[in-house]
């Protein structure tokens, strides 16, 4: 009896220490804009660690790692140089669909609107973009401003890769440096906010379109993925973070405009003046943070159809369980 309790203790203690040693740094890249608001407010505040800490799995890092698009953030997370990725939903699919469903979402955690301004005067629709534009987005053909536009030229004109010869790929900040100098060969920027009503600023800038008049509705613009082999090994993990990720977007609600507009500047080490992101934050209904998804199947529907994905996946085939749970807001 005493040596069966002695294996016991020993077992208990073994699991005991590999839980608190399985990760000691969580891994997560992160991109330019304000959707990402709620990641940066949950590094600020450091309520991750300290949840972290409260449910027992001991002292763990967030080591966050910055990407230009989509396209970088699948091959980092597929090479294992991050263990959670964040970004748009199409790059997500393809990344969703290469892995044969290993790698999934375990959260949305932004929605809002994305413009396509232009600096050109001739351009009032996207029938009237000619091969001496270039249009920048994050990355070519796979960002979701990439396939927002191949949605609206399938649309109108019955070719989804009309205007692909005319995309650039570039960081937000270097998209808006391009169109603003008046100096560059970029002449339209498919953008998210705050670079999107930074741009409008400027008098020579309008918008050709935006998501809404491409989709009709909003729509989940983001999710954080996992391989499932990290999500199995790390399941309080995971939830410790979305609960986290629920206080973040909590703080963001009972919190100003303003309040909110510093810490981001703080946080992303932008140059915008906190009165942009204000007024971004105070009048743009459409920025909505939650981690509960909506439904996504027209970006999945087009990939599909377009034969960059080979199926057609559910939205249940898509999300890790956790996420559905009522614990969620």
């Amino acid at each position: 009896m005493r040596k069966a309790l002695f294996f016991i203790v020993l077992f208990a203690a073994f699991f005991s220490s590999k839980l608190f040693a399985e990760v000691k740094t969580l891994r997560i890249a992160k991109q330019y804009d304000i959707g990402y608001l709620p990641l940066f407010v949950l590094d600020e505040r450091k309520i991750f660690e300290k949840n972290a800490k409260k449910a027992g799995l001991g002292d763990i890092k967030i080591e966050w790692f910055i990407f230009s698009g989509g396209a970088a953030t699948n091959d980092a997370l597929l090479s294992g140089n991050i263990d959670l990725n964040t970004n748009g939903i199409p790059p997500f699919l393809i990344l969703w669909d290469k892995s044969n469903g290993k790698i999934k979402a375990i959260s949305a955690y932004d929605s809002s609107r994305y413009l396509l301004n232009t600096v050109n005067p001739n351009v009032k629709t996207i029938r009237d973009f000619t091969d001496k534009d270039k249009i920048a987005l994050p990355a070519i053909k796979v960002s979701v401003h990439a396939i927002l536009l191949q949605i609206a030229a399938f649309k109108e004109f019955g070719e989804h890769d009309k205007l692909d010869h005319l995309t650039v790929g570039l960081k937000h900040p270097d998209a808006f440096i391009a169109l603003t100098s008046k100096k560059s060969e970029v002449t339209a920027h498919f953008s998210s906010e705050p670079f999107s009503t930074a741009e409008l600023e400027h008098e020579n800038i309008h918008t050709v379109i935006d998501s809404d008049d491409i989709l009709g509705k909003g729509f989940s613009t983001s999710v954080i993925s996992t391989t499932d082999k990290f999500y199995n090994a790390n399941r309080e993990l995971i939830s410790v973070f979305l609960k986290s990720l629920v206080e973040a977007n909590e703080w963001i609600n009972t919190h100003s405009a303003r309040e909110n507009a510093e810490l981001y500047l703080k946080a992303a080490n932008s140059s915008e003046s906190v009165e942009l992101i204000e007024k971004i934050l105070a009048q743009r209904s459409d920025v909505k943070y939650t981690i509960k998804p909506t439904d996504i199947s027209f970006f999945s529907n087009f990939l599909y159809k377009t034969g960059v994905i080979r199926s057609k996946p559910t939205q249940k085939e898509l999300f890790f369980d956790e996420v559905f749970k009522d614990d969620y807001k």
